[in-house]
């Protein structure tokens, strides 16, 4: 399949799973959810360039992790260690390109204000319902998708950085939906800024350079 091509069938087969895959049987429902990843893997492969540098496998391994962990998280910890594998990849991956600047580095604050909210909320509502064997993986993958947010705007890499922060949106609301309480259309919500944060990490790709730093003007 041609490149070009890869985003719209990446669109269609992410709409096809939202709104039109009943959820039984689950076999099924799992298999169409998983395929718009599939596709986003390829299409990120696709996308590195003839000069395979480490930092763009890192990036696409940090994909990979992150779709073992939508195929697992209905075993909860197992999926949340899968993505915090992931998001570890990502942070690795988008450190080869950091860029200081003051705003990227100020970033850190609303992300850690951010980042202690919600796991303020989280960790109160888990202490509540006498869930406290989650508290510590919780507070590690709260730690770690901030991190990797950070990074993200560390890279200077757009699609990185709106990525990035959709995927922070995207598990803000499944873990708001899980443990505090119930939001409305959630499982549209979730896949919808998922599908997209995945699909703009794979597409940065094709901006960051093969050895790992910006030649001078680049970005």
């Amino acid at each position: 399949m041609k490149t070009y091509r890869l985003p719209t069938f990446i669109l269609l087969m992410s709409l096809i799973y939202i709104f039109a895959i009943s959820s039984k049987p689950e076999a099924i429902k799992m298999i169409f959810k998983l395929i718009p990843m599939w596709l986003i893997l390829f299409y990120a492969y696709k996308l590195i360039p003839d000069k395979k540098s480490r930092p763009h496998w890192i990036i696409w391994c940090g994909l990979f992790f992150c779709m073992l962990g939508d195929g697992l998280i209905r075993w909860f910890v197992i999926g949340l260690a899968a993505f915090l594998i992931g998001h570890l990849f990502y942070t690795a991956g988008f450190s080869r390109y950091w860029r200081f600047t003051k705003l990227s580095l100020l970033m850190i604050i609303p992300i850690g204000l951010y980042g202690f909210v919600m796991g303020y909320h989280i960790i109160a509502a888990l202490l509540q319902n006498h869930n406290d064997t989650l508290i510590v993986p919780v507070l590690m993958y709260i730690v770690i998708i901030s991190l990797m947010c950070w990074s993200g705007f560390l890279s200077q890499n757009i699609w990185a950085i709106i990525g990035s922060i959709l995927f922070v949106l995207s598990d803000s609301i499944l873990s708001w939906n899980l443990f505090v309480s119930e939001i409305p259309y959630s499982d549209i919500l979730i896949m919808t800024t998922y599908y997209t944060a995945q699909f703009l990490i794979a597409h940065s790709l094709r901006l960051f350079p093969s050895f790992g730093k910006y030649s001078s003007g680049e970005k």
